[in-house]
């Protein structure tokens, strides 16, 4: 056998050994210790190269469950699929430098169904398409030379434009419209505008139908800025500034006013509200460590009238914010993952609880979930006494026993 071949079974057998070691996510479920009544579970581990961004879709929608989407500094798309506490990851892309964005969308007529579209460093937008297996296809469409992605939203944004598009923020700052051309299948960009700096995060408004959606938008030059595509081209509007790099957005989804959280680097997260006559009240909710990188909202207590917002960063903590009607705010910590974090993401991933469950990932080079005990908030329902579990400590041996 040649030494490269005896290299290659060595890392083999070392890999395998590692992964039963500390419990492989593609073959039972692996828990990691949470605290303040939370479960956390280990969705994929790849080391130490880190995951910059997460994405939650339905790509596969004959299994149910959302897919994870974990985008890594390797420039490769890990798009994990669910079942029964299992994730397979089925890996796509290989662009070799960072990828930071990701979005879903039905863009291309000539494909049934939605797309993922994805970008990084080497400013290589990626279309993403699934088939059975599950295996997942990609292919270049579009290329910004000398410009990162770092933001993509899909949808009819453009009223100008027929049909969906694919709207491309870039470092240095720019914005860009990706849709299929008329022939050749194909996609075709166009400049639409040059941008100050780069927008590191942003979401699309709920609006009234028939009307051309609004989109959020946060800066690394410390603004939030609310943009809007008409006839006439791009409109912008600056809602809040200060001397410091914003960096995560996140939109609330309940009913009632628009309400957006967003992140300053120095750990300071804020709150807008959007009135009746259009003005926005901004609110301080928390100072936190330096360096956060993700933000998220969703229901995450038993009771449906608690605001609650996770929170994480550079200290390696989950934090959950809360309060209910006008008290002020707390903050817990419920998860430490191994190194820094980058991004979190919410979805309903577990229907065994009556919340939502965050997943995150970092500088760790893993994704985890974070979910409520089975059960909770569906009080006279029974569960399983040998097998449901608290927020404990990883079991030391397999299988898991009951921890209470």
């Amino acid at each position: 056998m040649s030494r490269l071949n005896t290299t290659a079974l060595a890392l083999l057998i070392l890999t395998s050994f590692t992964m039963a070691q500390k419990g492989d996510p593609r073959a039972e479920e692996v828990p990691l210790p949470a605290k303040n009544g939370w479960n956390a579970s280990l969705l994929l581990d790849i080391g130490r190269t880190g995951i910059w961004a997460l994405g939650v879709f339905p790509v596969y929608p004959e299994y149910a469950v959302p897919e994870v989407i974990g985008l890594d500094d390797a420039g490769v798309a890990h798009v994990l699929v669910s079942y029964s506490g299992k994730w397979t990851p089925v890996r796509t892309v290989h662009d070799g430098r960072w990828l930071g964005a990701i979005c879903q969308g039905d863009i291309d007529p000539r494909i049934e169904g939605p797309e993922l579209y994805t970008g990084g460093q080497r400013g290589t937008l990626y279309q993403l398409t699934p088939h059975e297996g599950p295996t997942m296809s990609s292919r270049l469409i579009a290329r910004f030379p000398g410009r990162e992605i770092h933001t993509i939203l899909c949808g009819e944004l453009d009223p100008r434009s027929e049909g969906r598009e694919i709207l491309v923020f870039t470092r240095p700052g720019a914005l860009f419209r990706v849709r299929p051309a008329a022939k050749g299948g194909t996609f075709e960009t166009e400049k639409l505008q040059d941008l100050e700096g780069r927008y590191r995060d942003a979401v699309i408004l709920p609006g009234k139908p028939g009307q051309t959606p609004r989109i959020a938008g946060v800066t690394r030059a410390g603004k939030l800025c609310l943009l809007q595509l008409d006839s006439q081209g791009v409109r912008w509007k600056t809602l809040y500034q200060a001397p410091m790099g914003m960096g995560r957005l996140s939109l609330r989804r309940s009913p009632g006013p628009i309400v957006l959280y967003a992140s300053h680097d120095d750990g300071r997260i804020l709150r807008f509200e959007e009135g009746k006559n259009g003005e926005w009240k901004t609110e301080t909710i928390y100072l936190g460590p330096q360096g956060v990188r993700g933000v998220v909202s969703g229901r995450f207590h038993e009771d449906p009238e608690i605001e609650s917002v996770a929170v994480f960063g550079y200290s390696k903590k989950v934090q959950l914010l809360h309060r209910k009607g006008t008290e002020a705010w707390k903050v817990e910590t419920i998860f430490v993952d191994r190194d820094k974090g980058h991004y979190l993401a919410v979805a309903e991933l577990d229907g065994r609880n009556s919340t939502e469950e965050i997943v995150g990932s970092g500088y760790g080079g893993r994704i985890f979930m974070l979910a409520r005990p089975v059960g909770y908030g569906r009080p006279g329902i029974p569960t399983d006494p040998n097998t449901a579990r608290t927020s404990s400590k990883p079991c030391s041996k397999r299988p898991c026993k009951g921890r209470k």
